[in-house]
């Protein structure tokens, strides 16, 4: 999928090197926000393992896991992820990312969260995409309301964060409200003479 600065694709075996460096040039800026690793996760070994793994859960329909590049150059910025879905009556999906430290603060991490969102509810067909982040986070906290979640409630030490049991803050979007900020924001644009059609900015 593309979007108007980013293109969001499943990682390659081939791209485990590159996943390593984002990785490993952003360990201090996401130590406090992520689980303690193992010793070998940091190692080019321990990616191709990650991105065997998001392969597999694409394959059984379990995880959805894109890089988050920039479109022309193709620089890795990050990662974003559908995982732990759920079909049957509830058809949810958890939401996770993270967007390397130089590139915050840009909108960048916004973008690729509603391009997720598309591909989430017209891709694969979900109803319900929810996401927990830890109170003092107020950057991730900001990037889901931007994205169109609402607060649902706080789950108290609900993950073991490096070394800590966390409380978060949960937050949900299911695709009729998504369904309905698309079509307000579609009110809110210019005519399409004045605009490129969602073909030119937007692919699936």
């Amino acid at each position: 999928m593309q979007t108007e600065r980013l293109e969001l694709r499943p990682f390659t075996p081939e791209e485990a090197g590159e996943l390593l460096e984002l990785r490993r040039s952003n360990e201090k800026f996401l130590e406090p926000l992520e689980p303690i690793r193992s010793d070998g996760y940091l190692t080019l070994a321990g990616q191709q393992t990650e991105i065997m793994q998001s392969e597999q859960g694409r394959t059984r329909d379990q995880a959805y896991v894109y890089a988050i590049r920039l479109r022309g150059s193709g620089q890795l910025l990050g990662r974003a992820a559908l995982t732990g879905i759920v079909r049957g009556p509830f058809q949810n999906a958890n939401l996770g990312y993270f967007l390397d430290e130089n590139h915050n603060g840009q909108g960048y991490m916004t973008e690729a969260v509603l391009a997720v969102l598309e591909l989430a509810f017209v891709k694969h067909r979900l109803h319900r995409v929810q996401a927990g982040v830890m109170p003092r986070n107020a950057k991730s906290r900001r990037v889901l309301e931007k994205a169109g979640f609402r607060q649902e409630g706080v789950a108290e030490r609900y993950l073991k964060i490096n070394g800590e049991w966390e409380d978060h803050v949960l937050f949900a979007i299911t695709v009729e409200e998504w369904e309905r900020r698309q079509a307000l924001s579609q009110q809110t644009q210019p005519s399409s003479e004045h605009r490129p059609s969602a073909e030119d900015t937007r692919t699936l």
